[in-house]
């Protein structure tokens, strides 16, 4: 059995203040991919950086308080890679790659374009640069599961009000389109939609802190494990945890019939 865990945690010292790591050691997870950590290695504590029976690996970004991934896992990666080789994404932090024989776990973050059109437009660059990694890492041989805040809600029922938001970032026309071609087109899997192709109202991850989202359930679908087939096929068990608020975003879990 193999359990992953991704989470954006909307800053990992708020999220160790609201009960994290206490969660954390009750989940039996062999990995935990996590994004948003909005701190850097000097902010980062003893217990942030190695948790009891984990081993830590991190990519800050360069401005303090902002964006950042990383990876806890149980069993010590064959090998750790830090960013895409793109001085401006990895400038901010966005993606780290455990690897384990055959199979690797990333972390993501791709950025929100919520913020204004300046943001908009680098999201749209890095969803355009990120494509051809995708493409590399789908022919590679390897088994591949992509963890993280991809700041998309694919389809209409992976959000609330979608009839309200088909202008907004987030569900943008573009942004859709771009993640229907990962699918359809280049072949990976969407992890939670294999298991759960109907579910609504349980699969949303993330609620906005305006207004009384959280409380009605008005929510998006944003935080995806996107898997080869090989290793899509293994996967058996999905939820997402909401008894507990580590942050604007609920854990996202899988279990898959495999081993590292």
């Amino acid at each position: 059995m193999l359990k992953i865990i991704s989470l954006n945690l909307n800053g990992i010292r708020s999220a160790t203040t609201k009960g994290l790591f206490p969660w954390l050691a009750k989940q039996d997870a062999d990995i935990v991919c996590m994004q948003e950590l909005k701190a850097q290695a000097a902010d980062m504590t003893r217990e942030m950086l190695q948790p009891e029976g984990f081993y830590g690996y991190f990519h800050y970004a360069e401005k303090k308080g902002y964006s950042g991934v990383g990876i806890y896992s149980k069993k010590q990666p064959d090998a750790i890679i830090e960013g895409l080789g793109m001085p401006d994404i990895d400038a901010e932090g966005r993606y780290i790659e455990a690897q384990y024989g055959n199979l690797s776990v990333v972390s993501l973050y791709l950025p929100s374009g919520s913020s204004g059109e300046e943001r908009q437009t680098v999201k749209f660059s890095v969803m355009e640069r990120f494509l051809p990694h995708l493409m590399a890492l789908k022919e590679s041989g390897r088994e591949v599961v992509i963890c993280g805040d991809w700041n998309i809600a694919h389809k209409e029922i992976d959000l609330k009000n979608w009839r309200g938001n088909r202008k907004n970032s987030g569900f943008l026309p573009e942004e859709r389109a771009w993640m229907t071609r990962i699918f359809d087109e280049l072949g990976w899997v969407d992890v939670y939609r294999k298991l759960h192709p109907e579910t609504t109202d349980e699969c949303y991850t993330w609620w906005s802190n305006r207004g009384q989202a959280w409380a009605k359930n008005v929510g998006w679908r944003i935080d995806y494990q996107v898997a080869t087939p090989g290793i899509a096929t293994k996967a058996n068990a999905t939820s997402v945890y909401k008894d507990e608020r580590f942050s604007d975003h609920a854990p996202l879990t899988v279990i898959y019939d495999d081993n590292l």
